[in-house]
């Protein structure tokens, strides 16, 4: 397994729109929700300033199906 760098919010999304994710909606707070019509899965991303605590980061790639490997060769 690689080692997960720390990546900001707006990284986050450009590797997962890669992964063919898409907006789906707000959530509460300023959590958004992605979801992938492909995979049927969803994700949830804090959009904070800054960037995301290395486990938020790692339940993303989980949630997305992705290994961390496969979420740091998208581009």
């Amino acid at each position: 397994m690689s080692r997960l760098p720390t990546l900001s919010y707006r990284e986050v999304v450009k590797k997962l729109r890669g992964a063919g994710f898409v907006f789906d909606r707000e959530a509460r707070g300023s959590h958004e929700i992605w979801y992938n019509p492909h995979t049927k899965r969803r994700t949830t991303i804090p959009n904070h300033p800054g960037d995301l605590p290395k486990g938020t980061l790692r339940a993303i790639i989980r949630e997305a199906g992705l290994t961390v490997d496969e979420f740091m060769d998208l581009s």
